[in-house]
C-alpha cells in the first residue's frame, strides 16, 4: 500500500479542509501516480475534490463511519474490515491512500512507499502528516530537483519502509 501527500516544511498538509498551496505541477504528479489505481480517501477529503466528486479514472473508496453517507461513483466502506475485504487481492502497488490526516494515520502501518511533495515553505496548517525524517522505519530513497510555481518552491520525494 502506498500514500501520496503534499507537505510543507513542518509536515503540514492542510488548513480548514483545503490544501496549503495550489501547485499545478503537483496535481499533474498526483494524477500521473494515481490514474488507473484504487484510492482510499476519507469523506471530508472526497468532498474537497472538485465538485465534491470522485476522481475520474480511479476507483475511489471512501472510508466513513457515517452510516447515511452515499456518493455516486464511489465505494463506501464503514470500517476497516469492510475496506480490507474490498481491496483483498489487489496488489499493494495499486492502492494509494490520499487523505485526510486521520485516514493517513489509520493506514500508516500498511505503507510500503510514500510519495511526498515537499513544499519548501511553511504555512499555517491544522492537519499534519507524520515527519518521515524522524522515523527509523522509513528512509528517503529518491528526491527530484526543486521546481517553482506561483512563487512556491517544491520537490518530489519517495520514502520506503525499511
Amino acid at each position: 500500500m502506498k500514500a501520496i501527500v503534499a507537505v510543507d516544511e513542518n509536515w503540514g498538509i492542510g488548513k480548514d479542509g483545503k490544501l496549503l498551496a495550489h501547485l499545478p505541477g503537483d496535481l499533474r504528479y498526483f494524477k500521473e501516480k494515481t490514474l488507473g489505481k484504487t484510492l482510499i480517501v476519507g469523506r471530508k477529503t472526497l468532498e474537497s475534490f472538485p465538485g465534491g466528486k470522485p476522481l475520474p479514472g480511479r476507483e475511489n473508496i471512501v472510508l466513513t463511519e457515517n452510516e447515511a453517507y452515499c456518493k455516486e461513483g464511489c465505494c463506501i466502506c464503514r470500517g476497516l474490515d469492510d475496506l480490507f475485504e474490498r481491496i483483498a487481492g489487489l496488489p499493494g502497488e495499486e492502492i494509494y491512500v490520499v487523505g485526510g490526516a486521520e485516514i493517513y494515520d489509520l493506514f500508516f502501518p500498511y505503507y510500503d512507499e510514500i510519495f511526498v511533495t515537499r513544499i519548501l515553505a511553511s504555512f499555517e496548517a491544522d492537519r499534519h502528516f507524520p515527519n518521515l525524517d524522524e522515523r527509523p522505519d522509513f528512509k528517503r530513497t529518491w528526491c527530484s530537483e526543486p521546481m517553482q510555481e506561483q512563487g512556491v518552491a517544491y520537490r518530489f520525494e519517495r520514502y520506503e519502509r525499511q
